[in-house]
């Protein structure tokens, strides 16, 4: 799963997590049922969990161009600068 495939994933959560909520709040008050209510929920949950956990093609729409290793070998690492000037302190 690439990053947009993540931002896409956590989107799609959000949205529907709320919506089920909603949803699952009118049908246990339309009801009267508190357990209607909790299966309703419990059932988009499982639902949402199925769309986003897994990692679909459609996550994987701008995969990351990796480095090739042979190609690494002939670019070092930049070397951080050290300075040794410390500051004069007055006495």
């Amino acid at each position: 799963m690439d990053w947009q495939g993540q931002k896409l994933a956590e989107q799609i959560m959000q949205i529907l997590l709320l919506a089920f909520a909603v949803v699952s709040f009118v049908a246990g008050y339309v009801l009267g049922s508190f357990q209607m209510m909790m299966l309703v929920y419990a059932g988009g949950v499982t639902l949402i969990a199925l769309i986003t956990v897994p990692n679909w093609p459609f996550y994987n729409r701008h995969p990351l161009n990796w480095l090739d290793p042979s190609e690494a070998e002939k670019h070092p690492r930049p070397q951080v600068a050290v300075s040794s000037k410390k500051k004069a302190t007055k006495k």
